[in-house]
């Protein structure tokens, strides 16, 4: 869903979350999250490990940055783009 968009308060299923669409969404449900409330408390930079291990490949890691994104909107913050927070994971991984 396009950030603009995003009402966390009717936010129910994972395509209502910012920057996630149907792909997201599978991407999501590998690991097990089934709803926006499984988000809450989860480390994006641990989902995207988890993502690289059950699909047996390296994931773009532009995808940290969408897993920020959501992590963080259900923690209560704005919905942002997902590319926000791309100089935040190159600060705490390096580039890549």
């Amino acid at each position: 869903m396009n950030p603009d968009k995003a009402d966390r308060r009717k936010t129910t299923k994972l395509t209502d979350l910012p920057n996630i669409g149907k792909a997201g969404a599978s991407d999501l449900k590998l690991l097990g999250i089934t709803s926006p409330e499984d988000l809450v408390g989860r480390d994006p930079y641990q989902m995207y490990e988890e993502l690289c291990s059950a699909t047996g490949q390296k994931h773009d890691p532009c995808v940290i940055d969408v897993f920020i994104s959501i992590t963080r909107f259900m923690g209560g913050d704005e919905a942002r783009p997902w590319w926000v927070y791309t100089s935040e994971r190159k600060n705490a991984l390096g580039p890549k």
